[in-house]
């Protein structure tokens, strides 16, 4: 496997690659995480072995303009080939591990490599995706647009994270039997909560914001949070995560400017390891979801832990929320940017603590059921070729 960047600080490689990558050598497969940790350098050189998956850190080059970037996929390819792997599978069609399943597509024109190439888009990064969001300069952007469809259409297999990559994929003319569809899940050993709670007062109606403040406006949480103190004056909003760009300040700014800061606990980026206790410090978790294309293609790892934890999610209907959430059973869905049907579910679980019990449990029953990794590796090992 190879990633497009390092296991921390961002999510796709420790929360997809590295279960996937456990789940198969469980089974009993040899299983090589490669990385280019170039957002967490600390880890440059680093190789170490977590549950039978032996995890890669490529040595970084000095930075050099272009050549850098050269040495980098060449140091992902020689390493993955050094494995005598009968899969490479790379990790979002972008980047570093994009230009590695370019490479590796070319050896294999050119018969110099038999290896099965498989590649795994968890979100969309071309026209309306995230290269438009993210600011990056203009052609960095047509960069990875192209780089982004090539990788799609020249591999052996392609795993997608959501039914609107897998609509989008069979637009591209990648063939049916070619797509998988491999949402995100979970491990249960990792919803273990951590030995010690968090710093939190104790307080019976906590509403909970586990957020990176990207999938939705800002505003929009200020709102509904006002509307449910009209209803329920003791509640408090308890908020985990912060945005890339300072998006946590500005969230700040507006609850101070609203005159709700004295009932919001802002705890920031937490621990994995105590994360699971801020979880379970909640009574009622929210996800907010506007409908744009970026999140109706993106599959939400933060949502299996919010549901894997037991707890009952409010969340707008809109792309995979739908495909975990069943309405009234696991969760809440609520039509896409309705703010007052949004706080009004909100109020409602929180003045019904049976209704919270029943979706909690119906939330952790369904993702330990439909989302787990035991049972999700079956489509990875199908697009490997491995399945019987």
């Amino acid at each position: 496997m190879i990633g497009p960047f390092g296991l921390m600080p961002k999510g796709t490689v420790n929360r997809r690659a590295l279960p996937m990558a456990k789940a198969l050598a469980a089974e009993g497969h040899r299983v090589e995480v490669i990385l280019p940790p170039w957002d967490h350098p600390r880890d440059s050189g680093r190789e170490w072995v977590e549950e039978g998956v032996k995890v890669c850190n490529i040595a970084l080059p000095p930075r050099l303009p272009l050549i850098q970037h050269l040495v980098i996929v060449w140091r992902l390819v020689r390493r993955a080939l050094a494995a005598a792997p009968d899969v490479v599978h790379c990790f979002k069609p972008i980047g570093y591990s994009g230009f590695a399943a370019m490479a590796l597509w070319l050896l294999k024109r050119l018969r110099l490599s038999k290896t099965r190439l498989v590649i795994d888009s968890d979100d969309w990064e071309g026209k309306g995706g995230w290269s438009e969001v993210r600011g990056y300069p203009w052609a960095q952007r047509r960069l990875f647009t192209w780089q982004e469809r090539w990788c799609m259409t020249h591999c052996d297999a392609l795993i997608v994270a959501s039914r609107a990559l897998e609509t989008i994929a069979w637009s591209l003319g990648v063939k049916r039997d070619r797509v998988f569809y491999v949402p995100n899940g979970m491990m249960e050993s990792s919803q273990q909560a951590a030995h010690h709670p968090p710093p939190l007062a104790h307080r019976s109606l906590r509403v909970l914001l586990y957020t990176r403040f990207l999938e939705y406006g800002l505003e929009r949480v200020v709102d509904i949070f006002r509307q449910v103190l009209a209803e329920v004056p003791e509640a408090q909003l308890l908020v985990v995560g912060e945005g890339p760009s300072g998006e946590g300040e500005e969230f700040l700014a507006m609850m101070r400017e609203a005159d709700l800061v004295d009932h919001l606990v802002y705890a920031g980026w937490v621990d994995p390891n105590v994360l699971p206790a801020y979880l379970a410090a909640a009574d009622v978790a929210i996800y907010p979801y506007d409908d744009t294309l970026i999140n109706r293609a993106k599959c939400s790892a933060k949502l299996t832990q919010l549901m894997g934890a037991g707890l009952p999610v409010i969340a707008d209907d809109v792309g995979q929320n739908r495909e975990y959430i069943e309405h009234g059973v696991s969760g809440l869905l609520i039509p896409p940017g309705d703010d007052k049907a949004f706080a009004r579910s909100v109020v409602k679980l929180l003045l019904d603590e049976g209704l919270r019990t029943r979706l909690g449990q119906g939330a952790r029953r369904r993702i330990l059921k439909e989302f787990n990794w035991k049972k999700l590796i079956e489509g990875v090992k199908a697009a490997y070729g491995l399945s019987s």
